[in-house]
């Protein structure tokens, strides 16, 4: 048996080639899971070339260390086959985490597989190693060395997939470059070499040649500049991905700016941390003071405990906050802001900040009550007119009727005047006239008295199941559809919505009315209501039909106030569908139009279906100032 030892500074160099190949390796693999833009496989393949490179190199360096006291050569092709396992089983490893994720199943998976390539490149290795003399194994030493390979190759893995600090990672690199170099010198621990009688004879000859560490030192600079340029690269693409992180925070807060908002953010727990420049910048709250939940110091007294148990309670939902307050701003006036907050979540599903914007709406407030209070004004006048109109329309119905009881008169005291047949018959057509003239200005005003006490009514809104609400109006309107054989359809599955009955029934039946009225009676009438969801909050309600249709030019002017579109061969006033927008409008939904002349007609009516909006049919102007 030939004795053996160790050079110690070799040894150290491969040790500290295994650590920095590690490192290295790491740090391209972590990309791999990481935001990077493009494709992932030359990261996965740079990693696999780093580590199985660096694991081949460390195992080259660590041979040239031991001492055997033998002349030593090695086969080409075993060699190389070393190399290609060290790559592989790596680069497989790496790969897989890719595509299956960093989870621990993965990790149980990809670790052992790259322990197995470490050990088959080690042992591959010592296979190409040519000596005059026999080399044997211990078996359950290289069991040990197998199971350090394994075990430390996953341990290392699954901290590079959980770190992102270059301490971390540098422990990780350690772990795993002394997972390598333990696997390579247990290996050897295993191996017993016995020289041959002309092996022994040469040994003195070949002991401590310095063409061996000069090798060791070629193959140590050549990795250290291959992991060079592989760190280089990576930094470069590091320094791309942070100018590209600070474009978009350019841009982000560009956004923010030109919406007026402001952005703030809090820690998982909902507490205002750290440096909050736009906060501070309109509160003018020190970080002393807006800490925590000092930041309800600058909101109004009235909106105070409202704004902190909805933050709380949103907290806790892990859901989208949104809500308005108003705010003591720097110049001690108040604005009046509206919020809208979000989770950011990390990898693991935590919650690791409340990322938030306060939007300023004090001009849209002001400008939303000041319209409000103008509609009211103008509803009001439009029903002092209506009213003031009406009285002395009466006069003139009173008088006009009894002008017609004077007529008879008249013709009996002219009976046997020449012209008194002419002049009862110019009588009746002027009392025509006038009786026709006041009707009309009765019914316009009748119209105008209608749509503005619905601007003022007070509505009652109530859970709907709007399959039986429309049936019910459907089924009030049976008889003119069956007159004209017309079929209207309601479908089976209309959502729920929560509104004024009298409303809705008032909404429909003129869309029904509408298309009942309006049907070609060239072709059987078919009159279809369905229902589809609009977002989160909306229902989207449409009556269709296969009737006359309408210009596009009349589209919009279908819903104005004493409009109305093609022959006028039917009844009406041109007050139905105003009337209609009108309502639609006073639940926060809107009313839309698609028809086409001589295919049909077909109204959109979205809808709100909770009650958060559909019971604020009417709501109090909100406060702009305290």
């Amino acid at each position: 048996m030939v004795h053996t030892g160790y050079n110690p500074a070799l040894v150290a160099l491969s040790i500290g080639l295994a650590v920095f190949a590690s490192y290295t390796a790491l740090d391209l693999g972590a990309r791999i899971r990481g935001p990077v833009a493009g494709p992932r496989w030359p990261w996965i393949a740079g990693a696999a070339l780093a580590m199985g490179g660096g694991i081949w190199s460390m195992h080259f360096i660590g041979m040239l260390a031991f001492e055997m006291g033998l002349p030593a050569a090695y086969d080409t092709g075993l060699t190389l086959l070393s190399l290609a396992i060290a790559v592989a089983a790596t680069g497989a490893a790496f790969l897989w985490v890719a595509r299956v994720g960093e989870g621990t199943g993965s990790l149980l998976v990809a670790g052992p597989l790259m322990g197995l390539g470490v050990a088959g490149m080690h042992y591959t290795g010592m296979a190409a190693l040519r000596i005059p003399g026999d080399l044997a194994y211990s078996p359950a030493i290289i069991a040990l060395s197998v199971a350090i390979a394994v075990t430390a190759a996953t341990a290392a893995l699954w901290l590079s997939f959980r770190q992102h600090g270059v301490w971390q990672k540098l422990v990780a690199a350690c772990v795993m470059g002394l997972a390598v170099a333990g696997m390579h010198y247990t290996g050897m621990a295993a191996a017993t070499i016995t020289a041959e009688a002309g092996g022994a004879h040469t040994a003195h000859a070949v002991t401590g040649a310095p063409a061996q560490q000069n090798l060791a030192l070629y193959v140590a600079g050549a990795t250290f500049l291959i992991l060079f340029l592989a760190m280089l690269a990576s930094s470069l693409d590091q320094q791309r991905v942070q100018r590209e992180l600070q474009a978009s925070e350019a841009r982000f807060r560009a956004a923010v700016q030109a919406v007026r908002g402001v952005l703030w953010t809090n820690d998982a727990t909902g507490r205002m941390l750290g440096e909050q420049p736009g906060w501070s910048a309109i509160t003018g709250q020190t970080r002393a003071e807006y800490q925590g939940y000092g930041w309800a110091d600058a909101v109004h007294p009235d909106d105070m405990e409202a704004s902190v148990e909805t933050w709380n309670a949103t907290v806790r939902a892990r859901r989208t906050y949104v809500h308005e307050h108003r705010v003591r701003v720097r110049d001690g006036t108040w604005r009046h802001f509206a919020i809208r907050a979000i989770p950011v979540i990390d990898a693991r599903g935590e919650i690791r900040e409340w990322v938030g914007v306060h939007t300023d709406i004090t001009e849209q407030r002001q400008a939303e009550a000041d319209l409000r209070e103008s509609n009211e004004e103008i509803q009001r006048y439009a029903y002092i007119v209506s009213h003031d109109l009406r009285a002395p329309l009466v006069n003139v119905m009173g008088f006009t009727s009894e002008l017609e009881a004077t007529r008879t008169e008249v013709a009996a005291a002219l009976r046997d005047h020449p012209a008194a047949e002419r002049l009862d018959a110019d009588f009746g057509e002027a009392l025509g006239f006038i009786k026709a003239a006041v009707n009309r200005m009765e019914g316009l005003i009748a119209a105008i008295l209608k749509l503005s006490r619905e601007g003022r009514r007070q509505f009652s809104p109530e859970a709907l199941d709007m399959t039986g609400v429309l049936r019910g109006v459907a089924d009030a309107q049976r008889h003119q559809a069956e007159a004209v054989g017309a079929t209207v359809t309601i479908a089976r599955d209309l959502p729920e919505i929560v509104a004024d009955r009298l409303a809705i029934e008032q909404v429909f039946g003129n869309l029904l009315d509408n298309a009942v009225k309006y049907l070609d009676p060239s072709r059987p009438g078919r009159i279809t209501v369905t229902a589809k969801a609009v977002g989160e909050r909306g229902v989207c309600f449409s009556v269709a039909d296969n009737g006359r249709g309408i210009a596009a030019r009349d589209h919009a002017r279908v819903f104005e106030l004493f409009r109305r579109s093609g022959a006028q061969d039917r009844p009406g006033e041109g007050i139905g569908l105003a009337h209609v927008k009108a309502l639609v409008r006073s639940f926060g939904g809107r009313i839309e139009i698609r028809s086409e002349l001589g295919v049909g007609t077909t109204f959109d009516v979205t809808l709100p279906h909770g009650t958060a909006t559909a019971v604020r049919i009417d709501p109090e102007p909100a406060p702009i100032a305290a």
